[in-house]
C-alpha cells in the first residue's frame, strides 16, 4: 500500500507551481488594468469636481468682467493638477438671471473631462470615458449687481 502511494507522487511533482503561476497571472493582469482605469477615472472626477466648484464660485463672486476668463483658467489649473491636458475638459456656464451677478441668482458650472483609458485609446474609438460634474453657486444676497 505504501509503495503504490509513493509511485503516484513523482508524476505530479512541480505542476502545482506552474498552475498557480498561470492562474495568478491570468487574474493579476486584468485586476491591475482595472485599477489603472479606475485610477484615471477617479482623477478625472476629482479634477472636474474641483474645476466646476471653483468656476461657479468665481463667476458668482468676482465683480470683474474677467470672471469667465478666470473660471476657464481655474478649469485648466484643476485639470493640470491631476495630470490632464488643458484640452481634455470643457466648461459650460449657465446663469439663472441676467446679469449673472444678480443677488441670489444661481450660477451653474458644468465641467466635462474626456479620460483616455490606458492601452485602449489608440486601438478603438471607444477607448475614452466622459466624466461630467455640475456645481451650483448662489450669488450673495447683499452683493451689488455687476456686469459679469
Amino acid at each position: 500500500m505504501t509503495g503504490s502511494a509513493r509511485g503516484a507522487g513523482p508524476r505530479d511533482a512541480g505542476s502545482a507551481a506552474i498552475e498557480f503561476l498561470t492562474v495568478g497571472v491570468l487574474l493579476l493582469v486584468p485586476i491591475a488594468y482595472l485599477l489603472l482605469c479606475l485610477g484615471r477615472v477617479q482623477a478625472a472626477t476629482f479634477a472636474a469636481g474641483t474645476a466646476a466648484r471653483q468656476a461657479a464660485l468665481l463667476v458668482a463672486s468676482d465683480p470683474a468682467a474677467l470672471a469667465t476668463r478666470r473660471a476657464r483658467a481655474a478649469v485648466v489649473l484643476a485639470l493640470g493638477d491631476q495630470g490632464f491636458p488643458a484640452g481634455a475638459g470643457d466648461l459650460r456656464l449657465h446663469c439663472s438671471a441676467t446679469p449673472c451677478r444678480t443677488p441670489q441668482a444661481e450660477v451653474r458650472a458644468t465641467v466635462g473631462v474626456t479620460v483616455p483609458l490606458p492601452l485602449l485609446s489608440g486601438l478603438t474609438e471607444r477607448g475614452t470615458v466622459l466624466v461630467r460634474v455640475t456645481e451650483v453657486a448662489v450669488v450673495d444676497r447683499f452683493l451689488a449687481p455687476g456686469p459679469a
